[in-house]
């Protein structure tokens, strides 16, 4: 798909939709979209998911047309300029026949896709989605999401559809139109109308393209979406209004109700680190740094991270075990922050308030004992249990580097950590071994 507003917020000032945070909300694939807004009464091109060769052939041959698009189906802007790892070029592509349907397929399925948004590893291809090709006289951008400036939802909306909305933004700013909802009163008819109208739909789809951004409100507010983004939402020939394409998120802590929507996640589509750690309940994220963080709540762990990179390090992650972690959980997230190759040393900060220090150093101690760490480990421990814990860690026979300044912890981590690095760059096997 198209690359989403959420990513062009810098370039639009009046929105506060928090372009830098990175949050977890679930991202289904196109195919998947598509079905949730037939379901909703929503025009879309006709097409149907394959997952080999020959299933690709039958759904081409159903459509029963000469004009159809390919698809990929990887969550990832930019498939139309990435390449396979086949060395096919282009994640979309026009095809006229089942036989090509089928041919693009093959090239497609169980080959990562590489775009600008998915790094140098790409993403997996799983299926692709065949649909009839539209021929519309006019291309525009819609899409729902919720605005913190606002305090609830907002259409966002351009007559300039089709392309980059970042583009856009940036170079037209006033092309951009925005439509507050009164998330209690609901939607105001003559309000969306009026959109429309600005949008540049002519007057014989006015009501019906009233009615299709109606109907993805809905579709956003009964499904906890966080997202619901149409590009481009289409006028064709004979005065219809299609959505063309479409990228939906979902707000991951409404899960417990929106059962049927989560049990659509594709989890090869995400950081298998990721995947792990919501296993046990465990805040994971992943940077491009190399020293891995072990920090109780969100807060600790921003500061952590400031206070690494103060010192000229470089975080390799955020994980946050919460106030009420196991020891369990504890050995799972350094499994977790150990698989990761870049990283050379391992920072653990907490800060035990609901949380004890003496589970915390349980899990440590079986965290280095089992999984045999070969890069140091730096431990921070205050609060409850504080003293429990540090006897712990001493009475376990293992080289744990402790401190109990965090400024000192953070310092002896970056040292550390350039170390290793500068080993590693010399070729120099270099091993940190934590059993004395």
């Amino acid at each position: 798909m198209f690359r989403t507003l959420r990513s062009a917020a810098r370039a639009m000032p009046r929105m506060n939709i928090g372009a830098h945070q990175q949050k977890r909300f679930l991202s289904i694939h196109e195919y998947l979209s598509m079905e949730l807004l037939q379901k909703q009464g929503i025009k879309t091109p006709r097409g149907g998911v394959a997952k080999t060769g020959a299933e690709a052939y039958a759904v081409a041959e159903k459509l029963g047309i000469e004009d159809m698009v390919i698809k990929a189906q990887v969550l990832a802007g930019g498939r139309g300029k990435g390449t396979f790892d086949s060395g096919l070029k282009g994640g979309v592509r026009t095809i006229f026949s089942p036989r090509e349907a089928q041919m693009f397929a093959e090239q497609m399925l169980g080959h990562k896709l590489v775009t600008k948004q998915t790094g140098a590893s790409g993403k997996i291809c799983n299926a692709v989605y065949i649909c009839e090709r539209q021929y519309v006289r006019r291309e525009y951008y819609f899409a729902v999401l919720m605005d913190r400036k606002s305090q609830g939802p907002v259409m966002v909306a351009s007559s300039q559809g089709g392309v980059d909305i970042e583009s856009v933004a940036a170079e037209n700013p006033e092309a951009i139109l925005q439509l507050p909802i009164d998330i209690d009163k609901g939607i105001d008819r003559a309000a969306v109308r009026g959109l429309a109208e600005r949008m540049g739909f002519t007057p014989r789809c006015l009501e019906q393209a009233t009615d299709t951004m109606i109907n993805l409100y809905d579709l956003f507010m009964q499904k906890d979406a966080t997202l619901v983004e149409i590009n481009p939402m289409a006028e064709s020939a004979d005065h219809e209004v299609i959505c063309m394409d479409a990228k939906i998120n979902f707000d991951d802590n409404a899960e417990f109700r929106q059962q049927e929507v989560h049990s659509l996640r594709d989890v090869t589509q995400e950081d298998p680190r990721e995947v792990a750690a919501a296993k046990y309940n465990l805040n994971y994220i992943g940077l491009d740094g190399s020293i891995g963080c072990l920090v109780n709540g969100a807060g600790l762990a921003m500061s952590t991270m400031d206070i690494i990179k103060l010192h000229g390090g470089e975080p390799a992650n955020f994980l946050d075990v919460g106030g009420g972690a196991t020891a369990e959980q504890v050995t799972e997230a350094f499994k977790i922050i150990s698989s990761d190759p870049r990283v050379t040393t391992i920072f653990t900060n907490i800060f035990g308030g609901i949380m004890s220090c003496r589970v915390i150093a349980q899990g440590i101690i079986a965290a280095a004992s089992s999984l045999q760490l070969s890069i140091p480990l730096v431990v921070r421990l205050q609060g409850t249990e504080v003293e429990e814990a540090k006897k712990l860690i001493a009475e376990s026979g293992l080289r744990i580097i402790t401190s109990d300044d965090l400024d000192d912890a953070a310092s002896k981590s970056v040292k550390l950590s350039k170390m290793v690095n500068m080993a590693r760059e010399a070729n120099i096997n270099v091993s940190f071994e934590l059993p004395i």
